[in-house]
């Protein structure tokens, strides 16, 4: 049984531990409130704009928009968004693993290249050979998490769509975790470009014969690039969310954990006094009834 001193200092060290945690989980509670609003407003805006836009696409011919072009599907970008900071149990780790398993599974022997939101996710790619530079995204793209908001954002998907266009890749998925309360976020890999149908969609939609207001040369420069704008931002968000909720949820595991290692921890120091106590009664009652011998 170790000594009372060790035991002591241990209890002093778990104790102050559980203070930084449940400080930790009271920060990333306050956090998660604003960022949980934050998705669940955009959430249906963003969605029916998607449905807008897959329908719209079906609906225009593939030389009209270049956001939706057939490719060989040879050259491919995964667009992995991450935290800054870890002590978010598996938040990291979800995202990286998915992107490992496209890069070894489904895009195995494609050419496959990977650019970091979070800076996790920059770190974890930083040394492979599928790492990227593209054009408009800077190397700290990362620090975009110190103030989230629409228009840092934008530039970034205007960079993903400047080299979809220009014909550097072939096709774009954005892999994040998608928020669905504080203990759960589910990770997702969804493509970004090109533009796919939506699958509810009826075979002939794009047959059918549209009236277009505004043009639709106004519609594909405007906003098909809007909508896609406000796709990514939505995953940010899903993920900025999904970061602090699972932060949360780590932090208040990590602080019950060390309350049941802190009572385990004085039931030891209580057992090793009372040892001690007994120990110096025994001796000292040896010493007298020696003495009186």
């Amino acid at each position: 049984m170790a000594n009372l001193k060790e035991v002591r200092n241990r209890i002093t060290s778990v104790g102050s531990t559980m203070q930084i945690t449940s400080a930790m989980k009271m920060v990333s509670a306050a956090k998660l409130k604003r960022a949980q609003d934050a998705i669940t407003q955009m959430r249906p805006y963003a969605n029916k704009l998607k449905e807008i836009l897959q329908n719209l696409s079906a609906s225009l011919d593939v030389s009209e928009n270049a956001y939706a072009k057939p490719t060989s599907g040879e050259r491919i970008l995964l667009v992995v968004v991450s935290s800054n900071r870890g002590l978010a149990g598996a938040f990291n780790a979800n995202v990286v693993k998915k992107a490992n398993s496209l890069i070894n599974n489904e895009y195995a022997g494609k050419q496959v290249s990977v650019i970091g939101i979070g800076k996790k996710a920059h770190d974890a790619f930083r040394r492979t050979a599928h790492t990227v530079k593209i054009d408009g995204i800077a190397e700290d793209v990362f620090e975009i998490f110190n103030d989230l908001n629409f228009n840092n954002a934008v530039p970034i998907a205007e960079a993903l769509m400047k080299s979809f266009t220009s014909g550097q890749f072939d096709r774009i998925d954005v892999i994040y975790n998608q928020f669905r309360n504080a203990a759960v976020q589910v990770t997702q890999a969804e493509r970004f470009l090109p533009i796919e149908a939506n699958p509810e969609t009826d075979v002939n939609a794009s047959a059918v014969d549209y009236i277009f207001e505004p043009s639709k040369e106004y519609i594909v420069g405007e906003l098909i690039p809007s909508s896609l704008k406000t796709q990514l931002y939505k995953a940010l968000l899903d993920s900025f969310a999904s970061e602090h909720g699972a932060r949360m949820t780590a932090m208040h595991k990590a602080t019950d954990n060390a309350k049941d290692m802190l009572r385990d921890l004085k039931i030891s120091y209580n057992k090793a006094r009372q040892a001690a106590i007994t120990t110096e009664i025994l001796e000292i009652v040896a010493g007298a009834e020696a003495l009186n011998g």
